[in-house]
């Protein structure tokens, strides 16, 4: 019966709401003047040597309020549970009244016997807002006592003026809790919004995992490392990014990113472990347990300096693969606390932005292969030709799929003259590149073997477009280049396009501008199409190119165009590989394709 209400009440001390109470309610064995007060007034009104609020815990009893304890306890303020009458308060579940505890089986034993002399004991349960017992109050004679019905009673009032105050302050500490859980919660949905707008705002993984790393480190971990591999099976290659909260800190963070990335098999490890899981790795104790894993001695060194304490380890998960792709560790120093269940959450959401991130950027780089591969196979091979040199370039635009509807062209008729032409089909897309194809082989098949002039062949080409019903509208610069007496002809015509410069050979530009005329594809006109000509030394460089490389939208065309000009003046001697890297300097912010072509006269 004794071993069976032992065990009995080991288990009430230790009910975890019972205990969560217990600890909302003081701040530890520090005084406290409300239940100071309140244990004076049992010192006074029933004239006990010794008054004291108890507050019970799992392994030790706090005297919240106290008088008439000896040192060292009065300073102390608490004991340890074998010292404590009030624990039997608290087992009981109500008050206890003792005249001896000598003669009690339940204190007899008590070591405060000895050391302060407590014989008489009476305690009243203090309790919660849900009626468990955090404590008592009780007061203590130093010889044997009977105590009478109104110093009970008085006891049992005086109980619950201490049972309102724990009420009181537990309301208050739920409420502090709920505020900081709020506080916490709304910071948490500020860094994954932050780190949604980051991610989503590049589609170059590497990129990604810096912009992840500055985030977290700035409000979740003091440093943190990213590993992705393409292969989760440990085959694929292996990218790793490292960032620490400390900017002084970024040569080892650098140095840790390429020895991880060296040691395969350790990123391999961490990305089975959480896939084994399928959720976040925690470890209060990160140097026997996360460190462990680390087999390279100088990558061991490096994670010493940074700090490596609490630690956690999160499943970056594609959401189209279903699988670990990755793991984020996230690490903080020793002298921070182990990171809470709040923060395995967002910790955890982290991870599935970031695969969703690393899902987008492999999309994306899949796309713009098939894109990058649709515009090779429609720019044309530049012919050789006697007596020219052409060049070309095509740039996609920075944003977007890498593919668009700008072009260049370039082919040699059986008269023995050039045609050369640079359009750009309206749309950045693979819609637009594949209109562009249509349109350059509709100029091709139309102009071969024809000798008309430039604005015929685009009058023809607008009848074609409308007949075939090709949903084209494009701009367009097509001409037509002779060898003549004096060097050169030129004839062209211009579908609303930029005009063609001419770097003559002292070094001066030519901007031939000639009067508008309406894009490709509108609805065909009663007049045709006109043709430019001029006459054109030899030496002299005609450029043809697309809008992107003059346009800016902060400018005036003539702004852009006369940028190019004076870059063509700067460069003239330059052979035409690097002009055209220069021209292609100077382009703006690069939101638009660049289709450029140079036909050398020599």
């Amino acid at each position: 019966m004794v071993l069976q209400w032992g065990l009995i009440g080991e288990a009430v001390l230790a009910d975890p709401p019972r205990l969560r109470s217990v600890r909302r309610i003081t701040a530890g064995p520090v005084p406290d003047d409300a239940f100071n007060r309140v244990a004076m007034l049992v010192h006074k009104l029933i004239d006990a040597p010794i008054g004291v609020v108890c507050l019970v815990d799992e392994d030790r009893q706090v005297l919240a309020g106290q008088v008439g304890m000896p040192e060292p306890m009065a300073s102390a303020r608490e004991m340890p549970l074998t010292h404590s009458f009030s624990r039997h308060v608290v087992v009981a579940g109500e008050m206890q009244v003792v005249a001896d505890v000598r003669a009690d089986p339940r204190m007899r034993d008590n070591p405060m016997i000895r050391e302060i002399g407590a014989i008489a004991y009476v305690g009243a349960p203090i309790v919660d807002p849900d009626g468990l017992i955090v404590g008592a109050l009780c007061a203590i004679d130093q010889e044997p006592r009977v105590w009478t019905p109104s110093e009970i009673a008085l006891i049992g009032e005086l109980a619950e003026v201490c049972s309102s105050e724990v009420c009181l302050r537990i309301a208050r500490s739920a409420a502090e809790e709920a505020r900081r859980a709020a506080e916490s919660a709304h910071h948490q949905l500020e860094l994954l919004a932050e780190l949604t707008e980051s991610l989503a705002a590049t589609m170059d993984v590497e990129e990604a995992m810096r912009r992840l790393g500055d985030i977290v480190t700035a409000a979740l971990a003091d440093w943190c490392v990213v590993a992705l591999a393409d292969d989760p099976g440990g085959r694929g290659p292996a990218r790793v990014s490292a960032t620490h909260c400390d900017p002084d800190r970024a040569a080892d963070m650098a140095r840790l990113a390429e020895l991880a990335a060296g040691s395969h098999a350790d990123l391999q490890a961490m990305i089975r472990a959480v896939r084994a899981r399928g959720r976040p790795v925690r470890s209060v104790d990160g140097d026997t347990e996360m460190r462990s894993r680390i087999s390279d001695a100088e990558l061991s060194e490096i994670t010493a300096r940074a700090g490596f304490g609490a630690s956690m380890i999160v499943p970056v998960v594609s959401p189209v693969r279903r699988r670990a792709v990755g793991a984020i560790l996230l690490v903080n120093r020793p002298d921070r606390p182990a990171f809470s269940a709040a923060e395995e959450w967002t910790a955890a959401e982290v991870g599935r932005r970031a695969g969703l991130a690393v899902e987008n950027g492999r999309l994306y780089r899949e796309q713009r292969h098939v894109a990058e591969v649709l515009q090779r196979s429609l720019l044309t091979e530049l012919p050789v030709i006697p007596g020219m040199e052409l060049h070309a370039r095509y740039l996609p635009a920075q944003h977007g799929a890498a593919v668009g509807g700008d072009w260049y062209d370039a082919f040699a008729q059986p008269d023995g003259s050039v045609v050369v032409a640079v359009g750009d089909v309206t749309g950045h897309d693979i819609e637009a590149a594949a209109t562009m194809g249509q349109l350059r082989n509709l100029v091709r098949g139309d102009a071969y073997g024809r000798d008309e002039e430039p604005g015929a062949l685009l009058t023809a080409l607008d009848q074609a477009l409308h007949g075939l019903r090709v949903p084209a509208s494009a701009t367009a610069v097509l001409a037509r280049v002779r060898t003549c007496w004096s060097g050169y002809e030129v004839g062209f015509a211009n579908a609303g396009h930029p005009p063609p410069l001419l770097l003559l050979p002292d070094g001066q530009v030519q901007v031939w501008w000639v009067p508008p005329e309406p894009l490709l594809g509108l609805p065909p006109r009663d007049e045709p199409r006109t043709t430019a000509r001029r006459f054109v030394p030899a030496g002299s460089t005609l450029v043809l190119y697309t809008d992107g490389l003059v346009e800016d939208r902060e400018q005036l065309l003539d702004d852009g165009i006369a940028r190019l000009s004076a870059v063509l003046r700067e460069n003239a001697a330059r052979p035409g590989d690097e002009l055209c890297a220069r021209l292609l300097e100077v382009a703006p912010h690069r939101s638009d394709d660049i289709a450029l072509l140079l036909v050398r006269l020599t």
